[in-house]
């Protein structure tokens, strides 16, 4: 840009300047070095013949040490230089903008309603064992010689893109097998041998390999892996012959979910890794990067996995991609990416739908003349009549409620008339002076004084009945003020804490009942002790042998 090339101007001059400066010295210094060696050979007549000799050979001898003082000046003027056009270089990648990303939701997929109810995966198709959930989908689950994957049904046809991937891959052993990878090629690999997927792909795969094939103890690792549809993965030697980058991290059993941020820009590809070590969602760190790559200009995406002696459940939890555009230049519209076909088909069902609702229209208009013209009212309520609507709903609520209780008080008062009559009749034929007579008696004045709680009860019930039903009456009939919409809620409140009160005395009175403190139940024979204390030691010494040996075995 202008800055720097304005820069790479000021530093060349100064260096020019500089040469010329140390060059208009060195010429300086020779000449007085001649003169010097002049005067000195007129002092000295001899050798006359060899004044030119002289003359030429002492700058020849001394020039070595000024040439050596040139070149040093000279390094350092190149490293000024160099370093100069480095903090310009450097200066003006930083300030280089970042592409502008924009999310792709047909070529993706997410939790917590990932699958429909067939399930299917919206835009994807899923073949193997691949099962498709709410919140996952599990690409191989930890069987043996388990072969799954899941592909986009249309192609993505961007120049720059960004892929992340979120995936668990978990199993019981040390070791597992075979792995994951994920794909971008021309054409639905939708089952092979290379994990899952078919071989001899046009486009790049990134393996996230778990098995060691080649003994080498250097999986699990990632790699990335071009074709143009005539390369065989080499699957003995884990891949790493044709690997175009590769790195060594361990993605099995972590206490988070892996992810893998998957960048193609500028014909570059970058692969970072979160190693799911932390709940950070951006905690990256860089795994490789490919330069000067080309891949098809139109593909599938997909991710597929496979498992072999050893088993792991392969779950992939989210797949986003955004689509990456340069600086500058505006990202096509969402329209221009409908084709011509399918804008046609869904401008003609649109057509259909609006003619249909026009013939409904007039067919209701013909049955319902008196509505014709009037002006369709709000149908959306506002927020007071929200509030409103809230207060009256939870006022039918406590009406229910306080109904509901009244008819279980009504019931429970009915069977204590009953059972009142019943003994005040027993009392009658038995006399009143055995002392069962005087148990009858209490009992008798216990549960009129229960029988006349409960009246009570009953009356306060229908008080706060009739007061939740003039409130109801009141707001049905105009809007209520403040003051009087807290007194009747006030009046309510205190009906209820009386209800409240009148049956924790209820309550407190039955159980001081003596009628209820003469009848008590047998005690029950101490029951004898099936284990004594040899037996006890016995067993808790042969038990931590077998623990103790298990342990050891292990």
């Amino acid at each position: 840009n202008g800055n720097t090339s304005h820069a790479l101007v000021q530093v060349v001059h100064s260096s020019l300047s500089l040469a010329r400066m140390w060059q208009f010295e060195f010429l300086e210094e020779g000449a007085g070095l001649n003169r010097t060696q002049k005067s000195s050979n007129e002092k000295t007549p001899c050798w006359p013949n060899r004044h030119p000799v002289i003359n030429m050979a002492v700058p020849i001898a001394e020039s070595p040490a000024v040439g050596a003082r040139l070149l040093i000046i000279t390094f350092v003027t190149t490293l000024i230089f160099h370093s100069s056009v480095a903090d310009i270089t450097v200066g003006a990648s930083t300030s280089e903008e970042a592409p502008h990303r924009r999310f792709e939701y047909k070529y993706s997929f997410k939790g917590p309603h990932l699958s429909q109810s067939d399930g299917s995966i919206p835009f994807w198709i899923h073949t193997g064992n691949a099962i498709p959930s709410a919140d996952q989908v599990r690409i191989t689950p930890s069987l043996r010689s388990q072969r799954g994957s899941v592909w986009t049904k249309n192609k993505v046809n961007f120049e720059h893109w960004e892929a992340e991937v979120t995936f668990r891959v978990s199993g019981r052993g040390r070791m597992g097998a075979d792995g994951l990878a994920v794909w971008f090629t021309s054409t639905q690999g939708l089952e092979g041998p290379v994990y899952g997927a078919a071989d001899q792909w046009n486009g790049i795969g990134v393996f996230f390999d778990s098995f060691d094939n080649d003994g080498k103890k250097n999986n699990p690792a990632i790699l990335v892996v071009g074709n143009n549809g005539n390369l065989v993965y080499d699957h003995q030697n884990d891949g790493s012959t044709q690997a175009l980058g590769t790195c060594l991290r361990d993605f099995r059993n972590k206490p988070y979910p892996v992810r893998a941020k998957i960048t193609y820009y500028k014909r570059t590809l970058t692969v970072l890794i979160n190693n799911g070590f932390t709940p950070d969602k951006e905690d990256y760190e860089f795994c490789t990067k490919v330069d000067n790559m080309v891949i098809p200009s139109d593909g599938f995406f997909g991710i597929s996995a496979a498992t072999g002696g050893l088993a792991d459940d392969h779950d992939v939890l989210s797949f986003l991609l955004f689509r990456l555009t340069e600086p500058g230049q505006q990202p096509p519209p969402v329209e221009s990416e409908i084709p011509k076909e399918e804008k046609d088909k869904y401008q003609e069902e649109f057509q259909n739908f609006q003619q249909e609702l026009d013939k409904k229209k007039e067919e209701f208009q013909k049955e319902h003349p008196d509505v014709q013209g009037e002006p369709i009212d709000d149908l959306y309520e506002s927020v007071n009549d929200r509030e409103i609507r809230q207060v009256f709903e939870g006022q039918n609520r406590i009406h229910l409620e306080i109904k509901q209780l009244n008819r279980q008080l009504a019931m429970i008062l009915d069977e204590q008339r009953r059972y009142v009559s019943v003994i005040t009749d027993e009392v009658a034929k038995k006399g009143t002076n055995t002392e069962s007579g005087q148990q009858l008696g209490s009992i008798v004045a216990t549960q009129q004084e229960v029988l006349k709680s409960l009246n009570e009860l009953k009356n306060s019930f229908h008080e706060s009945l009739r007061q939740i039903g003039s409130v109801q009456n009141q707001g049905n009939q105009a809007p209520m003020g403040t003051y009087e919409t807290m007194q009747h809620f006030n009046d309510i409140k205190e009906h209820l804490h009386t209800v409240k009160r009148n049956v924790e005395n209820l309550v407190q009175r039955n159980a001081q009942n003596p009628a209820d403190k003469a009848v008590k139940c047998p005690d029950l024979p101490p029951m004898p002790s099936c284990l004594s204390t040899v037996h006890f030691a016995i067993f808790v010494v042969v038990q931590s042998v077998l623990f103790f040996c298990y342990v050891m075995y292990k």
